[in-house]
């Protein structure tokens, strides 16, 4: 969620003439930032988890769902529960002694983005209350919503944009913010920042966003494939050219709005480092696990009622906010813009920034754009050179949003027009230094994974990169391979079924040269001896990596492989601290999902739904995903959220995690 700063804002052509002294006083503020808090430290890691719902509402009469625009009436409803505040919650049979839930609103007014009350600690214990935790909040949300209300999971709404109604209350589309054939203006947030955020993104492309995702061919797809609900003849706004002039893709689905992508729920973690050292370390060394949790997580198989041929979100999200004008895009040469740019300022990362002396210049990536004034202000300031141009990098952007009382003058004590910037580069990892008020330290954010349909799994997946982040600080371990090669990596997790059919470009040894004294590696298929290596880095970088199935990531090589697997380093964490017998075995529920998702025994979101709605009675074979069949999909989505594959055992594809395979003995404390 950006800054909802309030204010008068700025159209386009008034915004552009103010983008400069923007990013002057943005910088001024970050070097103040980086003066009081370079030496900051904290005791532990603390960390935080945000949860995304889209609100549906049912008309159980007609079998028909769509999305509830109440946004604002159920976080009124919440803020102003007074016996909820005193009870510590509104559920007789959920009592926590925690600090409540905190709700905030999101881009869409479908949408509620919900996190702890308080940040996570570093315990082992702490890890257990994730679970509880989330379905407390959903419960919360629950008792403040209508009857036929409730908040499902799901990264984004399966008919979102399909031409007869799917919103409550109902609008037309094509308004004056959005622009969209497909969406009304009223499906946005109403805050002022976000139906300005999506009309400077049109204007300063000079054309809406283009969104075009392949179509899943089925047997009676038509082929060629034109997405039949593009009106050619509708010309009520300038941009309604565009898709005359080509912007609807053959076989693939067309879509022309922010909305399409930022109406996307996705489970984020946040960690908060001891200082800023461990922070540039934690940045970089989880940058390259990015796409392997995107494909590992993958939720999004429909979009505007289509099956399409991908699997997962970013890329969808990332051309919805794409701001880069023809000259930036490549298509013109340069004439009125300083650079061509190569990605959206949606996209995965582009720099590594840690003083790690792992850190190779090979790995780096040799075009990446940059404000050389920027960086050279940066760096007089005091800043070393590689977050100087990492920061550097990020304002190389335009400000999108600004207000015209914030150009009055520069209040170095905040850091309105650092953030400005810097939050709206939505990048795979973010890098977040400390706010000036208040006593929070140097923050990473691992931003690429889908949410998950029930808690069980956003937990899940929650605690595994918990539990990742520490192994890598307590062992050491390096990840590093050429950032050119993450980037790759993202666009082949879009492939459908990437966790089973593609191979990823990963390091083939994480560990540091010296001897490592554990307690062995435990459950993986990949048990390596360690001995004394060469110092780090030596040798070609292309020996470093090879390409590897997200199983062989996840649980570990065979066959003479030198990765040891993701989860076996983790369980060689776990054998190097102590951990009660009961904490290891809730712990090892987390971790089967993980590894039965990697190997295929069990299914991702995506695949789920997606067989959910081929084997529908009324699918057709031709992609379509008709309202009956979203009605039917989003209630089995729902008693899989309440159920968990028990009760019918629906989506027990996905989560049959509670028949764990006996395991020698000592591999693990549950076996």
């Amino acid at each position: 969620m950006g800054l909802l700063a309030t204010g008068t804002p700025l159209a386009w052509p008034a915004a552009k003439k103010e983008a400069q002294q923007v990013r002057e006083w943005g910088i001024k503020q970050l070097l103040a930032i980086w003066d009081r808090a370079k030496g900051k430290e904290r005791d532990a890691l603390l960390w935080g988890d945000e949860i995304e719902y889209l609100v549906v509402v049912y008309d159980n009469e007609q079998k028909k769902v769509g999305l509830s625009l109440r946004q604002a009436d159920i976080l009124d409803a919440l803020a102003n529960d007074e016996a909820l505040c005193k009870k510590g919650g509104c559920v007789p049979d959920l009592h926590h002694g925690d600090a409540l839930p905190i709700f905030h609103p999101e881009f869409g007014r479908f949408m509620l983005e919900a996190t702890p009350g308080k940040p996570w600690g570093i315990g082992l214990k702490d890890l257990l209350e994730v679970e509880p935790n989330m379905k407390w909040r959903r419960e919360i949300a629950i008792n403040h919503m209508e009857p036929n209300e409730y908040p499902i999971t799901l990264t984004t709404f399966p008919r979102l944009g399909a031409r007869d109604a799917f919103t409550t209350p109902s609008y037309p589309p094509s308004g004056e913010r959005l622009r969209s054939q497909f969406l009304p203006d009223e499906i946005a947030n109403p805050h002022i920042r976000f139906p300005t955020l999506a009309a400077n993104i049109r204007a300063r492309r000079g054309r809406k966003v283009e969104i075009n995702v392949p179509i899943f061919v089925d047997t009676k797809t038509p082929r060629p494939f034109h997405d039949p609900t593009i009106n050619y003849d509708l010309h009520k706004w300038p941009e309604d050219d565009d898709v005359r002039n080509g912007a609807a893709r053959e076989d693939h689905i067309y879509m022309d709005a922010m909305a399409f992508g930022m109406g996307s729920c996705c489970l984020q973690i946040t960690f908060q480092a001891k200082n800023i050292t461990e922070g540039r370390r934690l940045y970089d060394q989880l940058s390259p696990l990015g796409p392997i949790m995107l494909a590992l997580t993958a939720a999004t198989p429909i979009y505007k009622g289509f099956l399409a041929d991908t699997d997962v979100r970013w890329n969808q999200i990332s051309r919805a906010v794409d701001d880069r004008t023809p000259e930036e895009l490549g298509e013109k040469p340069l004439k009125h813009d300083r650079w061509r740019i190569p990605k959206s300022r949606y996209a995965s990362n582009s720099t590594y920034i840690s003083q790690d002396p792992r850190l190779r210049k090979e790995y780096m990536d040799p075009d990446l754009v940059v404000d050389e004034d920027l960086k050279q202000r940066l760096q007089d300031g005091g800043m070393d050179d590689l977050l100087a141009t990492h920061f550097a990098h990020l304002f190389i952007r335009d400000p999108i949003v600004i207000f015209e009382q914030d150009l009055q003058k520069l209040d170095l004590s905040k850091t309105d027009h650092f953030e400005n910037l810097q939050s709206t580069n939505w990048q795979h990892m973010r890098f977040k230094p400390p706010p000036p008020d208040k006593d929070t330290g140097w923050r990473v954010e691992f931003r690429p994974m889908e949410i998950q349909i029930t808690d069980f799994e956003n937990a899940a997946f929650s605690v595994f990169i918990v539990l990742v982040t520490r192994a890598i600080l307590s062992f050491d371990l390096n990840f590093y391979i050429p950032i050119l090669l993450t980037t790759q990596n993202m666009e082949t997790a879009h492939a459908r079924d990437a966790v089973l059919g593609q191979r990823f470009h990963f390091r083939n040894d994480p560990l540091p040269p010296r001897l490592l004294k554990t307690n062995g590696f435990t459950s993986g298929t990949c048990t390596p001896t360690y001995t004394s290596r060469p110092p780090s880095p030596a040798g070609p970088v292309e020996d470093e990596h090879s390409l590897m199935t997200v199983n062989e990531i996840i649980n570990g090589q065979t066959g003479g492989g030198t990765f040891p697997g993701l989860i076996p380093l983790v369980e060689s964490y776990l054998n190097s601290v102590n951990v009660d017998v009961e904490t290891r075995c809730e712990l090892a529920r987390y971790l089967d999902l993980i590894r039965k998702r990697a190997s295929g025994q069990l299914w991702t979101g995506a695949k789920w739904i997606r067989h959910f709605v081929r084997n529908h009675g009324e699918y057709q074979s031709d992609s379509v995903v008709s309202a009956g069949i979203e009605y039917d999909l989003l209630k089995a989505v729902e008693e899989i959220t309440r159920q968990e594959g028990k009760g019918r055992g629906i989506g027990r594809e996905m989560l049959k995690v509670e028949e764990r395979e006996k395991r020698p003995t000592g591999l693990s404390a549950c076996g």
